[in-house]
């Protein structure tokens, strides 16, 4: 109760002084709500730096691989091929990798190549889109921890009017009251960006990983060909 009393003085005084700004709404709404909303904005703000640097067609599905295994393949040099997935990080080398390896049954079966392929595929798209889940975990969050903190911040301000046998004047409730509306707006802005850049990404990921799957699946059946699988 004192520390609410003392938030509304502190509202009162700032606006006497000719108002506040957001760095002194920030002060007086400090509370265990801003700090787990601060965390998430940086948090955000981590996915978003990696999801540029590393989400980009040229590490997800660059044209040299793609050239380069298409000669291969083209040219019938399965060991060349073998050799190049070994050392190379594409999607289409990762799907190769795991379709020439797989254990045949009784000889070459085309089955076997093409399940273990679409295996690896499913998890080399599971393994971009998992770079920008988080961002849709606190795009969520964050409108629910503004929440929170502002029914914190309306208890705040009616325990000061429950205090003053509901006399009190609004400048002492403008504490708690700018309290809730800081917090939700603290809330939006942490939530709009992150949900923005997880559709934007989102859609670009699954564009990118559905060409390098079209492709992979069709670099595979020539596997299958050369290798002179059965089924």
């Amino acid at each position: 109760m004192q520390a609410a009393s003392t938030s509304g003085s502190a509202a009162s005084a700032a606006a006497a002084s000719g108002g506040t700004s957001v760095l002194d709404l920030f002060k007086q709404s400090f509370d265990v709500f801003t700090v787990l909303l601060v965390i998430g904005s940086l948090a955000a703000g981590t996915v978003i730096v990696r999801a540029i640097m590393e989400i980009r067609a040229a590490r997800i599905t660059p044209e040299d691989s793609e050239r380069q295994l298409r000669r291969l393949l083209a040219d019938g040099n399965l060991d060349g091929v073998e050799s190049f997935v070994q050392r190379d990080n594409s999607f289409y080398s990762h799907v190769l990798r795991a379709g020439l390896a797989a254990p045949a049954s009784g000889g070459t079966d085309r089955a076997a190549i093409r399940n273990a392929a679409e295996l690896a595929a499913s998890e080399q798209c599971a393994r971009w889109f998992r770079i920008i889940e988080p961002l849709n975990v606190i795009g969520n969050l964050g409108p629910l921890l503004g929440l929170a903190g502002t029914v914190w911040g309306m208890v705040i301000a009616f325990n000061v009017l429950s205090a003053s046998s509901g006399q009190a004047n609004p400048a002492d409730l403008s504490g708690g009251i700018a309290k809730a509306l800081f917090h939700t707006l603290l809330g939006l802005v942490v939530a709009i960006p992150a949900l923005l850049v997880f559709g934007l990404y989102r859609s670009y990921v699954d564009r990118l990983c559905t060409r390098a799957m079209t492709i992979s699946a069709e670099m595979v059946e020539v596997v299958c060909d050369l290798r002179g699988g059965k089924g």
